[in-house]
């Protein structure tokens, strides 16, 4: 496993690789990983276990991951929402679901360096963007999804065009390192970062009470610095449990470890990484025995709910290891100071090229 910043607790290395293994055993031989033994599959979280097994040293696996997308790719670009048994669950095409992508491969390459795979990737990754980008509307947020006639459902959701302004930005990434040209992309980036730091009423508010609309914002670096302090402080009273974790929704006694790790990446990329080894040293034991890491737990009464073991959450709480300890150059995905355009450009010269030695 490439080691590149920080303090590595070796401990916490086998632990990674438990985990990574347990998210290996469930994936398919077509690639694909559904979110439990047995369970479905949507292309966001498939993307997420796919990360999780990068940082795990899972490389092979990972890559069938990726090429099972590329399998599956709509001829507009879009994914399916949902898979189950090998078929479309859900025909509705996600514009968030789809890009996201583009930040699976982009982290990928970041932890191996195998250029090939990017350029292999590349078309899959530029056709989702594309999709994603033909559905913003002229106000900057990106409408959610398409049905299958191809009826757009004109809201948007703040938590799904902040994920989409991360995935833009790592097809940006790519497309730099493949000497593409995407203006369109670096226009619907600037629109759509306008629209989540000022904009908030153009998106679903119904949904605020959820905790992903409170950090994602500042996950995917379009609400940095002090902005990005003040909105952690305005809901962490709301959201966050001392002892236990993050509320998956504010009004409902329970935490979530998916919840409490993307947090802690959002802490991690703003600098608060005090905060966000608070938080992991909260969850850090919340797993079974083979790996899996606990969905979600009630709060006072300590039941594990529900109780499907989830690739998805297990991958989420790997990425907040990688980003707090820095085993891998993936973590800088997430990372405020690597989108920074000059000091971030250089940071990423020097650690692909570490990587590639």
């Amino acid at each position: 496993m490439k080691r590149h910043t920080g303090q590595i607790r070796s401990h916490l290395v086998s632990d990674i690789e438990s985990m990574a293994r347990a998210i290996a055993g469930i994936q398919r031989e077509t690639g694909e990983i559904p979110w439990s033994e047995g369970g479905k599959t949507d292309p966001w979280d498939h993307v997420e276990s796919a990360m999780g097994l990068s940082v795990g040293g899972f490389y092979e696996e990972a890559r069938r991951a990726y090429g099972w997308l590329s399998e599956i790719q709509l001829p507009d670009g879009a994914f399916w929402a949902a898979w189950r048994d090998g078929r479309p669950d859900e025909r509705r095409k996600d514009a968030n679901m789809t890009a996201y992508v583009a930040v699976g491969v982009f982290h990928h390459f970041l932890v191996t360096g195998d250029l090939a795979f990017l350029s292999r990737m590349w078309p899959t990754v530029a056709k989702a963007v594309d999709f994603a980008v033909s559905l913003q509307a002229p106000d900057g947020q990106i409408y959610w999804s398409m049905d299958e006639n191809g009826k757009v459902a004109e809201n948007a959701l703040l938590t799904g065009s902040s994920s989409i302004f991360l995935s833009i930005r790592c097809g940006l990434a790519i497309a730099s390192r493949l000497k593409q040209l995407k203006p369109k992309w670096e226009f619907a980036l600037r629109k759509l970062g306008g629209a989540i730091a000022h904009r908030g009423h153009l998106f679903d508010e119904s949904k605020n009470r959820y905790s992903m609309d409170w950090y994602y914002p500042i996950l995917c670096g379009a609400v940095t610095g002090e902005a990005a302090h003040a909105r952690f402080e305005a809901h962490w009273d709301e959201f966050v449990v001392p002892e236990w974790g993050v509320r998956c929704v504010s009004d409902r006694p329970w935490v979530t470890m998916a919840e409490s790790s993307e947090c802690i990446l959002a802490l991690s990329a703003a600098g608060r990484h005090e905060d966000a080894e608070k938080i992991f040293s909260w969850i850090r034991d919340s797993r079974y025995d083979d790996g899996f890491y606990w969905t979600g737990l009630t709060v006072p009464d300590s039941v594990i709910w529900p109780e499907e073991r989830t690739s998805w959450t297990t991958a989420a709480v790997i990425l907040a290891g990688d980003a707090l300890n820095g085993w891998t150059a993936g973590a800088d995905v997430f990372s405020h100071a690597f989108w920074e355009p000059a000091r971030g450009h250089a940071a990423a010269e020097t650690r692909e090229r570490a990587v590639a030695g």
